[in-house]
């Protein structure tokens, strides 16, 4: 006769030992044969059994599959949204998102209200960390110029090729600035000081610059003085590519034509902050005047009601001229 210790017994073993021991409790003394009850009593013990291997089974499988990653995964990178693959965040060993992606479960990681894995970093310069995870190489735009920035984000990934290639570039560029290069010198460094202007030919950095903004404002009934006014949604940048990174450097916004030429034009740039003045007297220190200007605007009611406040609604655009 075999002896078992129970501890040593899974627990479908265990639940097999007992259906057998409750069957033979079942069981007249002296009795060899096994009725028809006692029949059925067996098959449901059994029945239930499969039932239990079963849950057991999909239990697993759903344990198995939240503790891994998909193959495509979506990323919230500071508001923006990213979708790639799992194989591409792991590229480079022992880096942040490797370490995220493989050595943490999915339920381990922040995510959005929309179950995008979440990272609070600058989601913009996002896109050429993950261009570096899949070729391994780096290829940034013509005249890009937060390259510090972006050292400061692959620091941030653990990724010290990167960062290294990015303090030879800014190292570079810094040279470039040092040098008196007036090609170089306009390209690197946005205008500050009427003596960096001194070193441009006369007609390089001459131009148009258009500088426009959106706002509404709320007049109470008789025009009341607790008017809600001026709350500006964007200020918008149109003018030729070189020109606006000139006089604006880091606080425009390239997110939507990120890649143009230089010599070329945009008007979907728009600037990092809502303060007119401040835009004003970018343009002022850069030696630019304003030449025109115009407006138009629309004006509701706040309800049904003729009596209620009045919501007006403008568009203005501001010339400058170099």
């Amino acid at each position: 006769m075999q002896h078992y210790v129970l501890s040593e017994l899974s627990a479908e073993q265990l639940m097999s030992l007992l259906a057998v021991l409750f069957l033979l409790l079942l069981l007249p003394h002296g009795q060899t044969g096994i009725n028809i009850s006692v029949q059925r009593k067996l098959t449901k013990s059994l029945s239930l059994l499969g039932h239990c291997r079963e849950l057991r089974r999909e239990m697993a499988q759903t344990d198995s599959q939240s503790s891994t990653f998909p193959e495509i995964v979506e990323l919230n990178v500071g508001g923006q949204v990213y979708v790639t693959r799992l194989e591409t965040l792991t590229a480079v060993p022992n880096s942040l998102l490797w370490a995220k992606f493989t050595q943490s479960s999915p339920a381990e990681l922040p995510k959005d209200s929309k179950d995008r894995f979440f990272f609070d970093r600058d989601g913009f310069l996002f896109r050429y960390i993950l261009d570096y995870l899949r070729d391994s190489d780096l290829f940034l735009p013509e005249f890009f110029k937060e390259k510090r920035r972006l050292q400061k984000e692959a620091d941030f990934f653990q990724l010290p090729e990167l960062s290294r290639r990015l303090a030879a570039a800014s190292k570079d560029s810094s040279y470039a600035e040092d040098s008196g290069d007036p090609e170089e010198a306009e390209l690197t460094s946005p205008v500050t000081a009427s003596s960096d202007r001194t070193l441009r030919s006369p007609g390089a950095d001459s131009g148009f610059i258009t500088i426009g903004y959106r706002g509404s404002y709320t007049i109470g009934r008789d025009i009341q003085a607790d008017a809600k006014f001026r709350r500006v949604a964007r200020i918008t940048v149109c003018s030729k590519i070189s020109l606006a990174k000139e006089v604006f450097g880091d606080t425009l916004n390239e997110s939507r034509d990120p890649d143009r030429p230089p010599d070329k034009y945009t008007s979907r740039y728009y600037l990092k902050y809502n303060f007119l003045e401040q835009a004003f007297d970018r343009m002022a220190d850069a030696g630019f005047h304003m030449v025109a200007c115009n407006s138009t605007g629309t004006c509701s009611y706040g309800g049904s009601d003729p009596g209620e406040d009045k919501l007006w609604t403008s568009y203005t655009e501001y010339v400058f001229c170099r």
